[in-house]
């Protein structure tokens, strides 16, 4: 697979990654340890050298997995984790957010340790603590890659003004929000165009709307409980019903590039800007090949231009989050 440069420290990663979040975690279904590694190992025979985790998964357990299945080709991969809540050790519980320096500290650590590795690649804040000062969290990361536990600072879902003032304290390698086809915030709130001015690279989680743009899901889609998308607004049933619109125009123009649409959705998200990289994830190994086949699609401007006046006459039903969580987005 080709590979794509994020930031302008010289990280490159496979064109598209693999978000490691739903292998045991969030979704309802789980894979069981030696499932997830055999999972993330066929993602590296596949070409993948681009691998997500973060402390709160499991939590702690997907890093376990991923070190795990990533320990003899360390020297291959690009592994990312992150950091920013309050994980009581006893418990498991969130507690909420916490990008203390201590907590930051106290996570790098663990990360380390879990994943049996010495440095950890790409650390992201992974959501914006309003109570300490983004000038402080940059600042200890920086000290972190100082001391070479961190090589590349990440951010998820700052504002635009936060990720300018952590970005003169410690570059900032790769921003991570959610951006799809049903998620078009970064065009129009300044993320992106800070990114290209910074020299910051984009990856977009949830590239396939939590599975919503794969087609696989409808209406009549009954969501387990334990299964994260039944908080969603965008999950109801009615949601559904009105936004298979989209779903119907990914399918009828994947049928004439020949493509799903997943790897429409994804091919789309990759011509947008050549720092994009993706991190669909998966629990199975023909929709692993399936969404790293994106990578070979071709959409020409036309072809653009067409996703996007048909996309722009739908109008998207149901907020990304619940009010609690979207609280903690663009601070």
């Amino acid at each position: 697979m080709k590979t794509r440069q994020l930031g302008t420290d010289g990280l490159k990663v496979s064109k598209i990654g693999f978000g490691c979040m739903g292998l045991n975690s969030t979704y309802g279904h789980s894979l069981a340890r030696e499932e997830s590694i055999t999972l993330i190992r066929s993602a590296v025979d596949l070409g993948v050298t681009f691998f997500d985790t973060a402390e709160i998964y499991g939590p702690f357990t997907n890093e376990e997995f991923v070190g795990q299945a990533l320990r003899n080709v360390r020297d291959q991969v690009t592994i990312a984790t992150k950091f920013g809540f309050a994980i009581d050790p006893a418990t498991k519980a969130n507690t909420g957010l916490s990008s203390h320096p201590s907590t930051i500290r106290k996570a790098a650590e663990g990360s380390l340790k879990r994943l049996g590795i010495e440095v950890i690649d790409l650390f992201y804040q992974h959501r914006v603590d309003p109570n300490v000062p983004i000038e402080d969290v940059a600042g200890t990361v920086r000290d972190l890659i100082a001391e070479g536990k961190v090589k590349h600072f990440g951010m998820s879902e700052p504002s635009v003004e936060t990720l300018r003032r952590a970005h003169p304290v410690q570059r900032v390698t790769a921003l991570q929000n959610e951006y799809s086809l049903w998620t078009r915030g970064p065009e129009t709130n300044g993320i992106l165009g800070a990114c290209e001015e910074l020299g910051i690279g984009f990856v977009p989680y949830s590239p396939l709307g939590r599975g919503f743009l794969t087609g696989a899901m409808s209406s009549e889609t009954k969501i387990a409980e334990g299964d994260y998308r039944k908080l969603l607004p965008r999950f109801t049933p009615e949601a559904m019903q009105k936004n298979q619109a989209l779903v119907d125009l990914l399918k009828r123009i994947a049928r004439e590039k020949n493509a799903s649409p997943a790897q429409l959705a994804l091919a789309w998200l990759l011509a947008q800007r050549p720092w994009i990289v993706p991190i669909p994830g998966t629990t199975k190994l023909h929709r692993l090949r399936e969404n790293l086949g994106a990578s070979t699609v071709e959409l020409t401007a036309a072809d653009l231009a067409e996703i996007d006046r048909a996309a722009a006459a739908i109008q998207i039903e149901g907020d990304r989050y619940p009010p609690q969580l979207q609280a903690m987005i663009g601070r």
